[in-house]
């Protein structure tokens, strides 16, 4: 409700933003680069606090819960996958200490992450490097998406969770977002737009500002900034020229 934040005075990088998100729904944050998207996900984490308006769960301010209780409710996907040094079970039990053995594995089977592990030469029980150094970008996201699984949490956020890794890895991440998010309040930030058209509610952003609101279908039909950029996301290849002499 009415949230502006500046990382530095009198230099607004997000301005009056109202978004209501009705529980199970998918919101998809989109627009250029810089317009705010990435900042808007770290202030309903609560990485930052807003200079006014408030960010509120089910009624409650978060600024007046613990950070521990917040975890609980939000799992975020970040687009720079986070591990840490330890055993693959160890940073999948990072949102859910307590988590049994059988319920790690069943996460990674979800996701499609299993089949790698168990290649592993210690499978489960392997070491990870920093930062999982030793594992491919998409096997690092998949161990993301299967930890926020496991984590069970109400409220998911994805910060451009697919936009590093080629696109063969990206269909098998598709699938594995498409388990995550069944039954959760999702909010998606992503650039490439094929991948939130399922949204129920899409949110332009442009100039720290909300410019348009709508389904796929919605945002279209307006042809504004919305159908710009889906426009040129989704430009045919060009014809290839001719060999010279042909």
């Amino acid at each position: 409700r009415g949230v502006t934040f500046a990382y530095e005075p009198e230099v607004p990088v997000l301005q009056d933003i109202n978004l209501v998100v009705p529980a199970g729904h998918t919101m998809a944050l989109v627009g250029p680069t810089g317009a705010g998207k990435s900042t808007l996900a770290a202030l309903l984490l609560r990485f930052y606090q807003p200079q006014r308006g408030s960010i509120t769960v089910d009624g409650g301010d978060i600024r007046r819960v613990t950070a521990r209780s917040l975890a609980r409710s939000i799992a975020f996907v970040p687009q720079d996958p986070f591990l840490f040094s330890g055993t693959i079970a160890d940073n999948l039990r990072y949102g859910r200490p307590g988590a049994t053995r059988a319920e790690v594995e069943a996460a990674a089977r979800a996701v499609g992450a299993h089949d790698f592990i168990v290649k592993l030469d210690k499978g489960y029980d392997s070491p990870l490097g920093e930062r999982g150094v030793n594992l491919s970008l998409g096997q690092r996201q998949l161990l993301c998406l299967a930890r926020a699984l496991l984590a069970d949490a109400p409220i998911l956020v994805l910060d451009e969770a697919t936009a590093s890794v080629d696109p063969a890895t990206e269909a098998r991440m598709q699938q594995a977002l498409r388990r995550l998010m069944a039954g959760r309040t999702t909010i998606v930030i992503a650039h490439r737009l094929s991948t939130v058209e399922r949204a129920h509610q899409l949110v332009v952003l442009d100039g720290g500002r909300i410019v348009e609101r709508g389904d796929h279908a919605q945002l279209l039909a307006q042809g504004g900034l919305y159908a710009r950029l889906y426009r040129q996301t989704h430009v045919p290849a060009a014809a290839e020229a001719p060999v010279p002499g042909s």
